[in-house]
């Protein structure tokens, strides 16, 4: 697949307050889904999750995903399928405490843990406006 981005127009999917929904491999070659919080850095969806999870694992073994955001208000819908290029610490926890200041109003909460954030090229997109 070569590269896409995804379009100004359906940017806010990204950049809001929208709950994404992301797909994974598992070992065994079936699906795993889990709700996540998304980013856009004008290139690559990122998102980001605690260190050694089911997630991270699976992305660890295969690094394809896809990503569905849905706004449940208008019906718009994006979904975007790449391949995760970087793994990165999410240092101090800057990353999910952006996102959660955007998606909360306050510092993520669950301190106790090591996260990392995952960096998704996009390979595909599709959109829906309504």
């Amino acid at each position: 697949m070569s590269g896409a981005t995804v379009p100004e127009s359906v940017l806010p999917l990204l950049t809001t307050n929208m709950v994404a929904v992301v797909a994974t491999v598992r070992p065994d070659g079936q699906p795993a889904t889990a709700t996540v919080w998304v980013d856009w850095d004008g290139e690559q969806v990122l998102f980001s999750s605690r260190v050694g999870s089911r997630k991270g694992r699976n992305l660890r073994g295969n690094p394809y995903v896809a990503i569905h955001v849905v706004d449940p208000g208008s019906g718009s819908w994006l979904q975007v399928r790449g391949e995760v290029t970087e793994i990165r610490p999410d240092a101090d926890l800057a990353f999910i405490d952006r996102l959660s200041e955007r998606y909360k109003g306050s510092r993520y909460a669950v301190r106790d843990f090591e996260r990392e954030v995952f960096a998704v090229a996009p390979q595909k997109v599709l959109f829906s406006i309504r």
